[in-house]
This record gives structure tokens, C-alpha cells and sequence, in this order.
């Protein structure tokens, strides 16, 4: 009993996974969306790793803050749309704002899809430190 105990305690201490030491987390693999595009975007870092899924239809951003899997709604868009994502694409959801910015290029050796070379997130949370994460990834398309 008293194992047990301590075994819970150990693992309610335990700290949250993070990507090197970044208020984000890694995201577990992703699906292809059953229609529209989805961006899956890695961190370029020390630690390369899924960081972010942005999907096109529905519009939101899924990353890990704190240590749980959470999804925003995109709130705004600008720029020009290809694959159904702009060059920024603001989401939001209670105190967490976060900003994707992208560069899409179209390539010949994929289909259904498109490379994303480069890619950043700010993620603004109240009371936080706001931070910018370098990423860069593929889009993949179905439907």
C-alpha cells in the first residue's frame, strides 16, 4: 500500500514533458484528416520532433501546452491561402493565443501535399513569456 503510495506521488511530481525546455510538448502521431489538408510541423532544434498539427477544415491548431494535447480554433487569418492555410493563422483558445506563420511551396515529388521549409509559433499566454518556435514540416492532403 505504501509503494503505491509513493508511486503516485512520484508520478503527480514528475515533471511535464517539454521540447527542449519550451512550454510546448511533443504530439503524439497524428492522422491524415479525413478531408482538407493538415500541416505537421516538427521542431528544427536541438530535439527534432511533431510539435504542431494545423488543419485546414476544420481551421485549428493542435499542440501540447502543459503537458496536454489541446486544440485551438483559428480566430484570424492573412495573407494568401494555398492548401487552405494562410500565411498567418491566429488561434485561440481561453488565455493561449498562438500564431503560426507559413511559407508553402508546391514540389513536383509530392503529391497531395506541399513542403513547408519554414514555419514559426508564438504562443502568447497570459502572465507568460511569450515564445517563438522554429518549424518547419509537410502538408498532406485527402479528399
Amino acid at each position: 500500500m505504501m509503494f503505491a503510495f509513493l508511486l503516485a506521488a512520484a508520478q503527480a511530481a514528475a515533471p511535464t514533458a517539454t521540447i527542449d525546455g519550451l512550454p510546448i510538448g511533443p504530439l503524439p502521431q497524428q492522422a491524415l484528416p479525413s478531408r482538407g489538408c493538415a500541416a505537421y510541423l516538427f521542431t528544427t532544434g536541438t530535439t527534432r520532433t511533431l510539435a504542431a498539427m494545423v488543419t485546414a477544415d476544420p481551421a485549428a491548431l493542435r499542440v501540447t501546452i502543459d503537458g496536454k494535447v489541446t486544440d485551438l480554433p483559428r480566430t484570424g487569418a492573412t495573407g494568401n491561402a494555398l492548401l487552405g492555410f494562410n500565411a498567418e493563422n491566429v488561434y485561440r483558445a481561453g488565455d493561449a493565443v498562438a500564431t503560426v506563420q507559413l511559407t508553402i511551396e508546391m514540389r513536383q515529388n509530392l503529391t497531395a501535399g506541399a513542403a513547408v521549409p519554414s514555419a514559426t509559433l508564438r504562443l502568447d499566454r497570459e502572465g507568460r513569456d511569450t515564445v517563438v518556435i522554429p518549424l518547419a514540416g509537410l502538408v498532406g492532403c485527402q479528399g
